[in-house]
C-alpha cells in the first residue's frame, strides 16, 4: 500500500503572493480546512514535507499557501505537482469505501476461481465508480452485490460470479 495518498493536483499560481490554486483529488473538499503539513510530489518524483500555511476553500478547487512559497514565478513552478498526506492524515473512509490508490494493482478473481488481472484503473461516473481491469479488458461497476470481497491489504478483490456474467463489461 501507498505511503503517501494524493489529495490534489497543482494548476497555476493563485494571486500575485504565491499562493497555488490546487485541484482537489478527494471527495471531501473540507477536508483541507486545518490543514498544516503535507508532502509535496514534484514532477520529477521527489516527495517533500511542506508546511501548509493557508487554505481558502473556492466552488470547485483550494488555494493554499504553502511556506517559502512566497513569489508568482515560485509558485508557478509547482504547477503539475501532487500535494499529498500520509496514511495517518487521510480522512476515515466509511465502511466499505477505499482509496482508489489502494484498489489500482489489486487482482481480481470471482467466486468460481477464475483470475481476469489487475485494476488499472477507477473511473468515477457519479452513480458509482467502475473498475478497469488490465486496461479495459474487463470493467466492473463497484456495486455491493458484485464485490464478493474487497481485501486491499492482499492486494485482491473477488466478484460474485453470477452477478459479474450480468454487470460486467467484457472486450470481446
Amino acid at each position: 500500500m501507498k505511503q503517501y495518498l494524493r489529495i490534489g493536483c497543482i494548476v497555476r499560481a493563485h494571486g500575485v503572493h504565491g499562493a497555488v490554486k490546487l485541484q482537489p483529488t478527494t471527495d471531501r473538499i473540507e477536508r483541507f480546512r486545518g490543514l498544516s503539513h503535507a508532502y509535496l510530489e514534484e514532477r520529477n518524483g521527489a516527495i517533500r514535507p511542506v508546511e501548509v500555511s493557508g487554505v481558502r476553500l473556492l466552488n470547485d478547487a483550494v488555494a493554499l499557501e504553502i511556506a517559502g512559497v512566497d513569489t508568482v514565478e515560485t509558485a508557478e513552478r509547482l504547477r503539475g505537482a501532487y500535494l499529498s498526506v500520509d496514511r495517518a492524515h487521510t480522512v476515515p473512509l466509511p465502511a466499505d469505501t477505499y482509496f482508489v490508490a489502494d484498489l489500482i494493482g489489486c487482482d481480481t478473481f470471482d467466486t468460481a476461481g477464475r483470475r481476469y488481472g489487475k485494476v488499472t484503473d477507477v473511473v468515477e461516473t457519479g452513480a458509482n465508480d467502475v473498475y478497469v481491469i488490465e486496461n479495459g479488458k474487463l470493467m466492473v461497476p463497484a456495486l455491493k452485490r458484485v464485490l464478493h470481497e474487497v481485501a486491499t491489504e492482499e492486494q485482491r478483490i473477488v466478484f460474485d460470479a453470477k452477478v459479474l456474467s450480468e454487470v460486467g463489461l467484457f472486450e470481446d
